[in-house]
């Protein structure tokens, strides 16, 4: 569930990256919260890509 959601946020950062300088700040929050969820799947020892 949590890397299913990182996944799209991560999609949605790019996207915004890409193609939308208007919200910068608010796509790379996207990231920020993406890359944290990763994380935290990762240290709890669960299958970060599953």
């Amino acid at each position: 569930m949590l890397t299913t959601i990182a996944v799209i946020l991560i999609i949605l950062w790019l996207i915004g990256f890409l193609g939308f300088h208007i919200l910068g700040s608010f796509i790379h929050v996207l990231l920020v919260i993406a890359i944290v969820m990763f994380l935290i799947r990762v240290i709890r020892g669960e299958n970060p890509l599953k």
